[in-house]
C-alpha cells in the first residue's frame, strides 16, 4: 500500500510539472492568426491580411505596408519568448496602432527624405549611401509614434477582451532576455525603462475601465 502511495505521489508530481511547463510552452503560429483576426475585427481593419512567421531568433513583430495593403510578420523568437495570447495581443495591437494612427504615411515621407540625404553625402564616406539610408528608414517610427501605438494597442487589446497588461509583460520579458532599447538619440523606440513606466501606467488606467 505504501509503495502504491509513493507511486501515486510521484505520478502526481510529474503531472503537475508537465502541466506547469505546458503553460510556459512557446505559442503556436496559429495563435498569431487567431489573435490578429480578433484584434483586427475590433479595430475595424481587414482580419484576413497575410501573416508570416519567420525563423528568426530575435523577438520581433512588424507590419509591412504598401499601396494600402499590409502584411504581418512575427518571428519565432517572439513566439518562443511569450507564453500567453494576452502578451501576443499586446504586441500585435501595438502594430495595429501604427496602421490606425496613420504612422505609415508619415514614415514613408521620412524614409524618402533619408534616402535623398544620404545619396548626397554618402559618396565621400566610403559607405554605400543607400545602405545607410535604408538602415535609418528601417529603424522604425519616431519615439512619439511608438508611444502613441503603445497607448492605442493597450486600449485595443482590452476592447478585444485581452488583458491590458499583456504588452507590459511582453516588454518585461524582452528586457529580461536582454532585448532592450538604450537611451540614445539614434534609437527610434523610447528607452525600455522609460517605456515600461509609461505602459504600466497606461495598463493600470485602462484596467479600471475594462
Amino acid at each position: 500500500m505504501k509503495k502504491f502511495a509513493r507511486f501515486f505521489l510521484v505520478g502526481a508530481v510529474i503531472i503537475i510539472f508537465l502541466s506547469a511547463n505546458a503553460s510556459l510552452a512557446a505559442l503556436e503560429p496559429d495563435s498569431v492568426k487567431s489573435v490578429w483576426a480578433k484584434l483586427a475585427k475590433t479595430a475595424g481593419i481587414d482580419p484576413s491580411a497575410p501573416i508570416a512567421v519567420v525563423d528568426q531568433k530575435e523577438p520581433n513583430a512588424w507590419v509591412s505596408f504598401s499601396l494600402n495593403k499590409y502584411s504581418i510578420t512575427v518571428t519565432k523568437g517572439m513566439l518562443e519568448l511569450l507564453d500567453s495570447e494576452d502578451e501576443l495581443a499586446g504586441v500585435l495591437a501595438h502594430e495595429i496602432g501604427h496602421i490606425k494612427l496613420n504612422h505609415y504615411g508619415r514614415t514613408v515621407t521620412r524614409s524618402i527624405l533619408w534616402g535623398l540625404l544620404f545619396r548626397k553625402v554618402g559618396s565621400s564616406s566610403g559607405i554605400d549611401p543607400l545602405d545607410i539610408g535604408y538602415a535609418l528608414a528601417e529603424s522604425g517610427f519616431s519615439r512619439e509614434q511608438e508611444v502613441e501605438a503603445d497607448d492605442y494597442g493597450i486600449e485595443l487589446a482590452a476592447r478585444a477582451g485581452y488583458d491590458p497588461w499583456g504588452l507590459v509583460r511582453a516588454l518585461e520579458k524582452m528586457k529580461e532576455a536582454g532585448y532592450e532599447t538604450s537611451p540614445s538619440g539614434f534609437n527610434s523606440h523610447p528607452p525600455t525603462d522609460r517605456r515600461l513606466i509609461h505602459v504600466r501606467n497606461k495598463a493600470a488606467e485602462v484596467s479600471t475601465r475594462y
